[in-house]
């Protein structure tokens, strides 16, 4: 245990000096007050038009700037040798790899209270705050996505020998999850039987984090009707006292395999030197 506190702290101070994490708390603060003017147009509570673009744009950016720094911090440390150091001493890579993941949750949720505390100082100084049911769940929606998106850069991480490899994988693996995946969707469930593709559906969307977060935060702002028939079962199951109880399991099996993998991987690279 002290091994993995003693990376997440050195994690948190490098996370803090990288230049990368001050131009992303600069992006996303700028990216919040942009949502409050959009915010101003109309008071914004449940789901509507304006709510549906503040999650698209959450889920295009904070994504990519979650793979980004994630695979980064781990290719970062190959490329200057700071894992051949580390793997010197008695370091276990669960305690390694559980350490980076609890550091780099902590400056990435900074940066997410940040942009978030700045848009709602600002918006009740300037009395076009965010509606709190809505102010609340997309501060929910956005945590969930870094800590889901943050294994997920562990994974490239891991894979990656160098930070180009990372960058162009962690792009990549961003397009396909979050802006190819509706149109490869109705393209796969077009070729289905008709009774297969509400169980495709269910399976298909618990593979992969920024849908399964998406689904959950629109149904939860009201809007579960704009899904369709195929997600009735979601939107009533969701909707129960458990849904909320039941997201944060799922949500947690899919971080710990994704994160186990990473290190499961790793550690069979240590010994293959």
């Amino acid at each position: 245990m002290s091994h993995l506190a003693t990376v997440a702290s050195r994690e948190i101070r490098l996370g803090f000096r990288n230049p990368w994490a001050y131009s992303f708390l600069g992006l996303f603060s700028l990216f919040m007050l942009i949502l409050l003017l959009l915010n101003a147009q109309g008071y914004v509570q449940g789901y509507s038009g304006i709510t549906a673009t503040m999650l698209n744009l959450i889920l295009y950016l904070l994504p990519l700037m979650t793979m980004m720094l994630g695979s980064f911090s781990l290719t970062g440390d190959k490329e200057d040798g700071s894992w051949e150091l580390l793997s010197t001493y008695p370091l276990a890579s669960t305690a390694y790899i559980a350490g980076k993941y609890a550091g780099l949750s902590i400056v990435l949720l900074s940066i997410v209270a940040f942009g978030f505390g700045l848009s709602g100082i600002v918006g009740a100084l300037a009395g076009i705050a965010f509606a709190y049911d809505t102010y609340v769940l997309l501060l929910t929606f956005s945590a969930t996505l870094v800590l889901l998106f943050l294994a997920v850069s562990f994974l490239i991480g891991t894979l990656a020998r160098n930070r180009w490899q990372a960058l162009t994988t962690a792009v990549a693996g961003w397009f396909f999850l979050v802006i190819a995946w509706p149109a490869l969707l109705i393209a796969l469930l077009g070729l289905m039987p008709y009774g297969w593709i509400k169980p495709a559906i269910s399976v298909l969307t618990v593979l992969n984090p920024a849908e399964l977060a998406r689904i959950f935060a629109v149904i939860k702002l009201g809007g579960g009707a704009v899904l369709g028939p195929e997600y009735y079962e979601w939107v009533t199951w969701i909707h129960q006292p458990s849904g909320t109880f039941g997201f944060i399991v799922f949500a947690l099996m899919w971080l710990f395999v994704t994160a186990g993998a990473a290190n499961w991987l790793w550690e069979r690279g240590r010994r293959r030197g």
